[in-house]
């Protein structure tokens, strides 16, 4: 057995972890960010976690020693909660968590609570989540990140409880009253309703190619929808006339219209774009690729063609509200105003120097997982219009002259989040009535119909500077009194602010993590480090980095580069030949360093994106290696808008590990056994009383089989040889799917249970089971389109066709009880004869079974009829 360092207490998170209670917050605070912790909506940083989380670790990792712990309850005064005076009782709650009861510490989940003498360290801090809720406990944190963005970002996250709104709305006001009007009298239009001007909320652009056959300008319009109808036309669909370029309402897009204008019949759903990139001319037919006659003529034109309006003058009740803020072709005088702004950029060269002068750098994001270049962008610049780049840099001059550092610093950070919505790398999403940001793939994704927003702000719309800025007030304003909200008898409830502000004793560092140089200093490091397949996030964070440089160059060190840090960042980066051994000796480094700066009787926990057994056993190697051991591991919500390409990322888990013992050899066949006694153990307390799924409980099984192995890493003996830590993980892969007999069946009637499963739900019910997802979507069970996630059944073709292929051929014996249970549902809908098939498979408890089941599930109770023998809809009377 490995040896504990003598004296190391166990924490409470390595004993148990109420992840019913921390999911249930995170996948609510996920959809409301702004709502629960303002302060992570101030500037965009990718693959946040929720607070909730960092905080419910934090708590379960740092509470160790009752006599070193303040507990408040929330309010002005900040006085003290009911175990202040009994340390016997806040020493019985550390006592009592485990696995069937790891709620006991979560009572002072809403209390301010604050460690005495505590360091923490996160070394990959990213936008720094994990510092700001170590902040909350009164521990002295310290975070690393190699990107200067991720550093910005943090730095103004921790700095903002120190921060008076009050100077900051100064300041503010101060930039408006210089540039507001300037920047405004560019997004003006006339009114449909009489004679004054509209704000314009939006700009609707299309991109132009000729016909490489016959010269006709074709306008690369997917279809021809402009928005949802609004109000009292919510039925009905704004659409552009393909003849006339007319703005008129349609019953429905998808079908033939007529324009009212013009009375020109078409069908708005069939545009000149189609799937593969190319376009199809309207007047000859002629189909070409889109990217090759970019380069072929040498970048294309771009045409406003509508515009989004709000009215001010109008917005007096006397007008119908579709009126007041609407929908309009571009006029000429649209076309002259911009041309206006145009000109006055062009003949400014003291502005220019408020705008980036960066070609864009080649890398994996730009050049290979959406090659921009092939789309005629060879500098950031070219990724704005003169309008915007004129408004910008407008701002930005504006903000320079703040004399405030401090306050300059925050209209920056406002500034630098707003370009996500303020360039024409945006889109307009005609079903939701709102533009789209830049990073909504989490890529550079040149759309062919791009929309420009207003860049100071109208009345409505989103993405604007005021927005940009009321988002940074929240997010100070909250960091000087945070709250919390937790579940209180089904409801969610608000506690009052705490007394104590965020981001007390924080430093934050810009550079490798693996240079920290401290030894035996920190008692818990937090983090989510990076993972083997993670979005190259410094590529795309040179979107931002380039216009903060303008103002930074001269104050930071990291902004006097032409680019973010690549080779040095820990990720597989293709473009650089960096892949999957690169990660994990690069991984390796960064968890030595971690060893050497964390204390003896220190703590390291943190998430980590979950994928398959050959990551986890390059996950375990690293670990193990850098002399840590897997304490607990336990399963998180998934952030929900991780949609990569098209493919929905898997569950993320929260692993624990601390510094290893000595190691001494053992058999496999002897850990075999105690990692069988002890997964049978786990899953019998957890079972008990707690109300987990499948999933959760063979993450928590898996995290108790890895800490048997990392006790021994290195030293565990098959025969002649020594077994690493890939082989063990596939060994305890097996373990767990031995231990259940769950299959791909089980999981697919599980998820037709559940409420608009995910790919996430997917593989949380086929961990610690024999089901495999892959072998899922093989068999047509599901599919991802566009990110969507989709349970498929017998109303699908490829399910369908997929098991014609084994009725029909020689995997007819192959056929599984779902398969057969799924085809006799077709030919029933079909009011053809299912006898035939009942006769050569006959009726087996398992079809019977599952014909039950899918009743069950679906509310579907033709299931239940199917196995009556000759039976079709028409016996049926359907």
């Amino acid at each position: 057995m490995s040896q504990e360092p003598t004296g190391r207490r166990e924490l409470p998170i390595e004993r148990g972890f109420p992840i019913e209670r921390v999911n249930e917050i995170a996948q609510k605070e996920g959809r409301a960010k702004q709502h629960y912790r303002p302060i992570y909506t101030m500037h965009k940083w990718w693959a946040r976690r929720a607070g909730s989380i960092f905080r419910a670790i934090t708590l379960y990792s740092l509470l160790d020693d009752p006599d070193t712990v303040d507990i408040h309850e929330p309010g002005a005064n900040g006085s003290l909660a009911e175990y202040a005076n009994d340390t016997a009782e806040l020493e019985q709650l550390l006592a009592d968590v485990d696995l069937t009861n790891p709620e006991s510490l979560w009572s002072l989940y809403a209390k301010d609570v604050r460690v005495g003498d505590k360091r923490v360290l996160d070394p990959f801090m990213g936008g720094g989540t994990s510092l700001v809720e170590a902040s909350r406990f009164s521990a002295d944190v310290t975070g690393y990140d190699l990107n200067p963005v991720a550093w910005f970002v943090t730095k103004k996250e921790l700095e903002a409880g120190a921060t008076d709104p009050e100077t900051l709305q100064a300041a503010y006001e101060t930039v408006e009253a210089d540039v507001a009007d300037e920047i405004s009298q560019y997004y003006r239009t006339s009114c449909p309703n009489g004679d004054h001007d509209a704000d314009i909320m939006y700009t609707f652009w299309v991109k132009e190619l000729d016909c490489v056959s016959c010269g006709h300008t074709v306008p690369l319009f997917k279809d021809y929808r402009v928005a949802k109808g609004r109000y009292e036309n919510g039925d009905k669909y704004n659409v552009l006339c393909p003849d006339c370029e007319s703005v008129v309402l349609v019953d429905d897009w998808q079908n033939e219209s007529t324009c009212d204008t013009c009375g020109f019949n078409f069908t708005p759903k069939n545009g000149t774009v189609a799937r593969g990139g190319k376009y199809a001319c309207s007047d000859c037919g002629q189909s070409y690729k889109i990217t090759e006659a970019i380069q072929e003529q040498d970048g294309y034109e771009l045409r406003q063609y509508a515009i989004e309006y709000h009215c001010p003058t109008c917005d007096d009740g006397a007008h119908d509200r579709s009126e007041v803020k609407g929908y309009k072709a571009a006029e000429p005088a649209d076309e002259e105003l911009f041309a206006e702004a145009r000109s006055e950029f062009s003949g400014n060269e003291a502005l220019k120097e408020y705008v980036p002068d960066e070609e864009l750098p080649p890398g994996h994001m730009l050049s290979e997982r959406n090659p921009v270049f092939d789309h005629g962008y060879s500098s950031w610049t070219d990724m704005y219009n003169e309008r915007q780049l004129l408004s910008l840099a407008k701002l930005l001059r504006s903000i320079d002259e703040i004399e405030d550092p401090n306050a300059r610093e925050y209209l920056l950070l406002a500034f630098s989040d707003f370009q996500r919505t303020n360039s024409m790398m945006c889109s307009y999403q005609p079903s939701r009535n709102h533009s789209n940001h830049i990073f909504k793939t989490n890529s550079f994704d040149p759309p062919n119909q791009p929309s420009e927003g207003n860049v100071w702000g109208a009345k409505y719309g989103m993405g604007t500077f005021e927005s940009a800025w009321e988002m940074v007030m929240s997010g100070v304003e909250y960091a000087n009194a945070p709250t919390d909200r937790h579940m209180v008898d089904d409801s969610m409830e608000e506690t009052p602010p705490f007394s104590q502000p965020i981001g007390q004793n924080a430093t934050v560092h810009q550079g490798d993590m693996r240079l920290i140089g401290d030894e035996d200093r920190y008692d818990a490091v937090i983090t989510d480090p990076p993972y083997y397949d993670n979005i190259i996030y410094s590529e795309l964070a040179d979107y931002f980095y380039v216009w903060l440089k303008l103002l930074l160059e001269d104050e930071y060190e990291g902004f006097d580069e032409q680019s973010t840090p690549r080779a040095e960042s820990i990720v597989a980066n293709p473009y650089l030949g960096k892949g999957s051994e690169e990660f994990e000796s690069e991984l390796h480094e960064a968890f030595t360093a971690i060893r050497t700066a964390i204390k003896e009787d220190g703590v390291l926990t943190f998430t980590y994106h979950h994928s398959d057994s050959e990551s986890w056993g390059e996950l375990l190697t690293s670990l193990c290696d850098a002399d840590f051991e897997v304490t607990a591991t336990y399963p998180i919500s998934s952030d929900i808008h991780k949609f990569i390409g098209g493919e929905a990322v898997e569950f993320d888990i929260i692993i624990v590990a601390r510094p290893a013992g000595d190691r001494e050899p053992v058999s496999w066949r002897n850990l075999r056994r105690r990692i069988i006694q002890t997964t049978k153990q786990t899953h019998a307390r957890l079972t008990e009383n707690r109300d987990l799924n499948r999933g959760d409980i063979g993450v928590i099984e898996m995290g108790r089989a890895f800490s048997e192995y990392s006790k021994h890493h290195g030293n565990v003996r098959r025969g002649d040889g020594i077994m690493d830590a890939k082989d063990v993980v596939d060994e305890i892969y097996g373990i767990l799917q031995e231990a259940s007999d769950v299959g791909e069946l089980d999981v697919y009637i599980d998820l037709l249970s559940t409420a608009s499963p995910s790919y996430s739900d997917l593989n949380m019910l086929s961990q610690g089971t024999s089901a495999d997802p892959d072998r899922m979507r093989d068999m047509h069970l599901y599919e991802i389109e566009d990110g969507d996630f989709t349970l498929l059944n017998w109303t699908d073709d490829d399910r369908i066709a997929y098991i014609e292929a084994r009725v029909n051929g020689d995997d007819a014996e192959h056929l599984t009880a779902l398969d057969k249970a799924h085809y006799l549902r077709y030919k029933f809908e079909r009011g053809q004869s299912t006898e035939n098939y009942l006769n050569k498979w006959g009726i087996s408890d398992g079809l019977r079974d599952m014909c039950e089941s899918l009743a069950d599930a679906t509310g579907d109770e033709t299931y239940r009829r199917l196995l009556g023998g000759d039976s079709s809809l028409t016996e049926y009377g359907a």
